[in-house]
């Protein structure tokens, strides 16, 4: 991007209402928002020469104005299983992973929320790298928007994304700034429609950030919870020594009451004589009582210089066992992209020290709880 092209507005940065404001500030009728919206985010179209039904005196301010521009690509890779990792080039000379899953009725895209984490789960490979800024809803939607288009040329066969989940690089529930309007633009008809159930947000468990969003645009929610225990889940999420067990479940209880279509799903990755054994999978089914809930068991993906194993088939088997009894649903993903580091907790890229880390993380903390 050129400089002169970085000092306009970034049309992928607006959801509708911003968008209307924009053409407010222009004097345009709000109908101008739904049309542009249509143009880039249904159409694909980035040349405002080419949206046709725009005056070509709008389109000329426009073009002095406003620029859309979504991240560019540095390398793509295709695993055997099909799944397709993207590597892309944000703003600061860094970059960000997003990952395509495409199965038999669905194509899932994993999107990337940070330019790293920085919560620094002990088994996650993204957190051992650190972590450097928030991306912005333009760089969020904008790895939607290449995903689409990249499907739509035909160069994977009949491929497209029915499914988005912030489960890529990032705790989405700290950069609601960049995340909201992206959420917002998933869900809007006027440019990608997607369901509730099929836009799902993950989190470790920021408790102000679920309260704020929820109060917003139905998505589905999952958590990744990982133990059932706050000894245990401190010492693999960090994130719980501030919201521990009792008080996250707390907030997921805030969240589907009074909505029968709202549940949760906790995520719980697979580690080998660590979280998989019958006294967790029975301390999981006493503190999820009566919540409208699933469990997605996640096997371990082991990345270089990790201490972990992942649990064997056999304790997978006996931890699903258990938990079904209880009359929870619970699930195994299959492990998607490992050839390609695509699967679950294997995202990477060059970011902050653990010691900026830890201070980035208190600072946002900290701004989420005055913001909720």
């Amino acid at each position: 991007m050129s400089a002169i092209e970085a000092e306009k507005l970034n049309l992928l940065d607006l959801d509708r209402e911003r968008l209307v404001e924009f053409f407010a500030q222009l004097g345009e009728k709000p109908f101008r928002a739904r049309q542009i919206l249509q143009w880039i985010h249904q159409r694909g179209v980035t040349d405002f020469d080419g949206m046709t039904d725009l005056s070509q005196g709008l389109r000329e301010r426009l073009k002095a104005l406003a620029t859309i521009q979504s991240p560019r690509v540095i390398r793509e890779q295709l695993s055997a299983d099909g799944t397709i990792k993207w590597l892309l080039s944000v703003s600061g000379g860094s970059a960000v992973e997003t990952v395509f899953i495409p199965e038999a009725r669905r194509g899932t895209l994993c999107i990337s929320s940070q330019v790293g984490c920085m919560l620094n789960c002990t088994f996650c490979s993204t957190a051992t790298q650190g972590f450097k800024r928030n991306l912005s809803t333009a760089e969020i939607i904008g790895q939607v928007f290449h995903a689409v288009q990249q499907l739509a040329s035909g160069r994977f066969g009949e491929r497209r994304v029915t499914n988005v989940v912030f489960m890529g690089m990032g705790e989405p529930l700290l950069n609601l700034v960049g995340v909201q309007p992206a959420l917002n633009l998933l869900r809007d008809d006027l440019a990608y429609g997607l369901a509730a159930r099929r836009v799902t947000i993950s989190t470790a468990g920021v408790v102000p950030g679920l309260e704020q969003l929820g109060q917003g645009v139905e998505f589905a929610l999952a958590v990744s919870l990982h133990a059932p225990d706050d000894e245990l889940r401190s010492k693999l999420v960090p994130l719980n020594r501030k919201y521990p067990v009792a008080e996250l479940l707390e907030a997921c209880k805030r969240y589907v009451r009074g909505n029968k279509r709202r549940t949760v799903t906790f995520e719980y990755t697979m580690i080998d004589g660590v979280n998989d054994g019958r006294a967790q999978a029975k301390g999981l089914v006493r503190v999820l009582n009566g919540l409208p809930c699933k469990i997605n068991l996640i096997p371990f993906n082991p990345f270089p210089g990790t201490p972990f194993r992942p649990s064997t088939p056999e304790a997978i088997y006996e931890f699903q066992k258990i938990t079904r009894a209880s009359g929870i649903i619970t699930t195994v993903r299959k492990t998607r992209g490992e050839d390609i580091d695509a699967a679950c907790g294997q995202l990477v890229g060059k970011l902050l020290s653990p010691s900026e880390r830890r201070r980035t993380v208190q600072e946002q903390l900290a701004r989420q709880a005055m913001s909720a």
